[in-house]
């Protein structure tokens, strides 16, 4: 599938339903997530190196709401220790079907299981390394905690979770000043104010944001007891959360 341009929601709708993960947005994702996701590309990138330090061997690797497989590539390509294989999982088809071509494409070694399902009902285990970017906010807040747990019971003593999410912030003033240096951020990258209201109308049902503050307690509840934000642009950040040995 072609790289596209996003024009999704360019044009006016008498009515806007709750925003999917369809061939659609498929077909433009890598365009759609640079253009509104500040810093989407070096999380992307230093997510290898989160696999270059912590893959031990003989491990599983997770990527989870894996999209189309950027994540997974990252990994795939800086894993050096013997034996690891990664579990990519999502629950939209269409872009688990453009995830596996993207994998087949790349000529790396590790073996990668690509898997339709709800990463709530995926069993983690012997895990070293497991991603979640931008997709515990589309889980509903009162389910976070168990899957987060899960996650925990699942990786090695060592292993690490890395956690990416957009984040709300308890000053008002500081939410103001984020919000709208990533709506400046989106009118750079040529979004027009009616694409970024009408998306924002689709998300805000769906999408659930929580501060950085809420997340870092939830995973220490989880049983995590090493966890440190690592990345953050505007309101968006990534949080690193280890299993102590």
């Amino acid at each position: 599938m072609a790289k596209q341009r996003d024009h999704i929601f360019d044009e006016p709708r008498a009515m806007i339903v709750d925003f999917t993960f369809d061939e659609r947005v498929a077909s433009v994702f890598p365009d759609m997530i640079r253009r509104s996701v500040p810093g989407y590309g070096e999380v992307i990138a230093l997510t290898g190196l989160f696999a270059e330090r912590y893959a031990q061997p003989g491990s599983t690797l997770y990527d989870l709401g894996c999209s189309l497989g950027a994540a997974t590539l990252s990994m795939r390509r800086r894993i050096h220790v013997n034996g690891c294989r990664i579990v990519a999982v999502d629950n939209a088809p269409a872009m688990v079907e453009q995830c596996r071509a993207n994998l087949e494409a790349d000529k790396s070694p590790v073996p990668v299981d690509v898997h339709c399902s709800d990463i709530r009902q995926v069993g983690i285990e012997d895990a070293s390394v497991v991603i979640v970017n931008f997709t515990l906010q589309f889980i509903e807040p009162d389910e976070r905690l168990e899957l987060l747990h899960h996650i925990h019971q699942g990786l090695r003593p060592g292993g690490v979770l890395v956690l990416s999410e957009k984040v709300v912030f308890e000053d008002s003033s500081e939410q103001q000043f984020q919000e709208s240096m990533h709506l400046d951020f989106k009118r750079a990258n040529g979004y027009s104010d009616l694409a970024i209201s009408q998306k924002r109308t689709a998300l805000e049902n769906v999408l659930l944001p929580e501060s950085i503050e809420a997340h870092e307690t939830r995973l220490r509840n989880a049983g995590f007891a090493k966890v440190h934000t690592w990345f953050r642009c505007f309101n968006f950040a990534s949080i690193a959360a280890f299993r102590t040995p």
